[in-house]
């Protein structure tokens, strides 16, 4: 019997070998091949863009190797005229939900054109004299990560104005499963526009073809569109990020949590801004019966009035939840969700008006409100999954895990 499961342990490590790492350790891959992304791959790019007025979608994550992608164009001869950036601006030190300004770049002099705060969607005038946007940016797979609605009002604004779109692609770390409600559009926003589940497996230049091919763009309009792919990349590879995504997500293991973690911004509970843990914690200054507790405290560029600021919250530390279980789960995990509604007495201010938005709807909350089991709530999502996934199908770039 010892032998057996000593058996079944080497195996299972063998199998399970995505390890912690704080944006360290680069490309990744389950299958030990180097991933190089679109920007890494100039010489297919630069015969598209060479003698033409480009204005660039971009922030911290758009790199090349070490160097950001405005600066190695720039160092090419490309001819940059302007630059337009989404939530956490150009340079990434911009908090969530923080309108983001319009401004000059210091070290490049770009004008910097913001689409987060009043101005979502690039208007007319600041398209013109442009040939093509490229979008370069990381995204981590999740409805509400807001660059996907960039990605919808650049399409939109573009296909309005006769203007080529080139998507440069990343992978998709949360890119290994489908999972979650689908939105019902009578519930769109910002933090969730297209009827899509929380977690939709795609990489931002197959999401492209998607917004473009289902004819989501206002009117049905599709812009001219044009994608660079990942080289050997598929959607069974566990891929590290080189850069944080954004100023709250600092780690794989918050990258992988974030699609479960993030609902919680709609409910009462802490996700640990004002932590150095964010997205990785979770708790409540009520819930005193648990061991576990922090204190959330400003943090600049993170979080300056982090909800709790400086009152000892209790809860969960998930800090050091097995990566391996989360990759290896392929699920939303609705567990936390479920028990911290239950533990806390206040139920009627548990949720926000905020958290349907999130959801997609209001039948997760009204569910949980009623006592479903996790196995009943996601079997209310199965129908919905199905037809995406046969729609999914039609935009894939790369192999599939199924």
């Amino acid at each position: 019997m010892v032998n057996k499961k000593i058996i079944l342990l080497l195996f299972l490590i063998s199998i399970l070998n995505c390890k912690a790492q704080e944006f360290k350790i680069v490309n990744k891959p389950l299958r030990n091949i180097a991933i190089q992304t679109a920007a890494e791959q100039t010489e297919k790019y630069l015969p598209l863009i060479k003698n033409r007025q480009i204005a660039l979608v971009a922030n911290p994550t758009s790199m090349i190797g070490k160097t950001h992608l405005v600066d190695s164009l720039l160092k090419l001869g490309i001819s940059i005229r302007k630059v337009f950036c989404p939530e956490h601006g150009f340079r990434g030190n911009q908090e969530a939900g923080e309108n983001v300004q319009n401004l000059t770049d210091p070290k490049t002099k770009l004008p910097v054109i913001s689409l987060y705060g009043e101005n979502k969607k690039p208007k007319p005038l600041d398209l013109k004299g442009i040939d093509i946007v490229i979008f370069d940016i990381q995204d981590v797979g999740a409805r509400f990560y807001t660059y996907i609605s960039t990605l919808h009002y650049v399409m939109e604004a573009c296909a309005e104005n006769n203007i080529e779109v080139l998507v440069l692609d990343r992978p998709n770390p949360n890119g290994y499963y489908v999972d979650g409600p689908v939105l019902d559009m009578k519930f769109s926003s910002f933090v969730g526009m297209h009827p899509v589940p929380i977690v939709h497996g795609m990489t931002m230049a197959e999401y492209a073809l998607m917004i473009n091919g289902e004819k989501w763009l206002k009117n049905g309009i599709q812009c001219k569109l044009q994608t660079i792919v990942v080289n050997n990349y598929n959607h069974t590879d566990c891929y590290s990020l080189p850069v944080k995504p954004s100023p709250n997500l600092l780690s794989m293991n918050a990258i992988y949590l974030y699609p479960s973690l993030c609902l919680f911004e709609g409910t009462i509970i802490s996700v640990g801004r004002g932590t150095k843990k964010p997205f990785q914690i979770l708790g409540h200054p009520k819930m005193d019966t648990t061991v576990f507790s922090f204190t959330p405290r400003a943090i600049i560029g993170m979080s300056s009035n982090p909800p709790y600021k400086d009152k000892r919250c209790f809860g969960y530390d998930l800090s050091d939840y097995s990566l391996n279980i989360l990759r290896n789960d392929k699920k939303i995990n609705l567990f936390w969700l479920i028990d911290l509604y239950h533990r806390l007495s206040a139920k009627t201010e548990f949720f926000t008006p905020f958290f349907d938005k999130l959801a997609g709807s209001d039948l997760l909350r009204n569910q949980i409100i009623a006592g479903k089991t996790e196995e009943e709530i996601r079997n209310s999502w199965q129908a919905d999954l199905q037809k995406f996934k046969e729609i999914r199908k039609k935009y894939l770039l790369y192999a599939d895990f199924e």
